[in-house]
């Protein structure tokens, strides 16, 4: 398989807009080429001149903990810039389509919908893994992308391993599995696969785990072309400076993290062993995330009875194969206390 024959024509022959920083080379004392406020910034730390547009030295950080090569890596705004590049790197709008298997993370359908791409939808199965007979019967010569989030959102499982080999294997456009819960799950991540697949990216973040929502930054890992392809087309300097640093520096705290990790598993499963045994839970579904996926008599009134006590959850009621479900994120112990004794005793 060849990546830059799945690209968008205009892609090919797009010249990126090239930086100040893109065009210098070496060492240098005195900056007069990016038009910057040479003065320095109103703030503790100065933050006058532009970043890294290729964020080298985060990516390098990253890389010796998730053993990715920095070429193989792209940061992006969020998971979210990442999959919205996806689109506009490779697909057509008007004339091509991608699949995604719903009840599943909704920012793949909306993204689609602002490229003006068509989404195919091939519904999980009722055990919430991949009907491959559907979906190989949904493909088509125009289809470009196929996303499959594992552990999966809001479902909380890991999608079967396997199904994922076999549409790696046989599917020729890109295969995008979304890995934002993977560091809470039993499954092993896929990146050791990514010189197996060309055709393979996985998309991580630093929301979930790492505990960093606000910094709003994602990783996409895959082929040297796929990357290449995403640098091309990403703004010039779309992770900023301040976010670099504070990456940098939480990745010094792994060992936090991973207590963390541990002590959210261990909570999802106390919380899911005490709501099961509430008589308004009619099920608690597995989970591989950090989150679970609660079925109750009444979602919509409990839901609101929660929000009365200050206690917010996600109503997926309305979801397909969720119908009467909420969502639940695992809190802290005394979080996911107060709504076991709320669910339990007031509602």
């Amino acid at each position: 398989m060849d990546i830059k024959d799945l690209q968008r024509e205009n892609i090919k022959t797009l010249r990126p807009y090239s930086t100040a920083r893109d065009e210098f080379k070496g060492e240098a004392s005195i900056f007069l080429d990016a038009n910057e406020n040479s003065f320095g910034s109103p703030l503790p730390a100065n933050y006058n001149r532009y970043p890294d547009p290729l964020q080298l030295d985060l990516k390098d950080a990253i890389s010796k903990i998730k053993g990715v090569p920095i070429e193989n890596t792209f940061l992006g705004n969020g998971s979210d810039e990442a999959i919205d590049l996806l689109f506009r790197a490779f697909c057509n709008p008007g004339k091509d389509n991608v699949i995604i298997l719903p009840p599943t993370y909704g920012m793949y359908e909306v993204s689609a919908n602002i490229n003006d791409v068509e989404v195919r939808k091939v519904e999980l199965l009722p055990n919430f893994q991949l009907d491959l007979e559907k979906i190989a019967e949904a493909i088509d010569a125009n289809t470009k992308l196929i996303f499959i989030c594992s552990p999966n959102n809001p479902t909380g499982n890991s999608i079967i391993r396997t199904d994922i080999e076999t549409i790696l294997a046989n599917f020729k456009g890109l295969v995008v599995i979304d890995e934002a819960y993977i560091n809470f799950a039993k499954q092993k991540t896929f990146i050791q696969e990514l010189t197996e697949y060309a055709n393979l990216v996985i998309l991580q973040t630093f929301s979930k785990a790492w505990g960093l929502a606000a910094l709003r930054l994602g990783m996409a890992f895959s082929s040297r072309p796929v990357i290449d392809i995403l640098n091309k087309v990403k703004p010039p300097y779309n992770i900023n400076q301040a976010t670099q640093d504070l990456a940098l520096a939480a990745l010094q705290n792994i060992q936090q993290v991973n207590q963390w990790i541990t002590l959210t598993v261990t909570e999802r499963e106390r919380l899911r062993t005490e709501l099961a045994k509430l008589p308004l839970v009619k099920k608690v579904y597995p989970s591989d995330a950090n989150f679970i996926l609660v079925e109750v008599t009444d979602a919509i009134a409990t839901y609101n009875s929660l929000m009365d006590k200050g206690i917010i959850v996600r109503d997926r009621s309305k979801v397909s194969l969720c119908e009467g479900c909420l969502r639940i994120t695992v809190g802290t112990e005394a979080e996911n206390t107060a709504l076991i004794r709320v669910m339990g005793c007031e509602l």
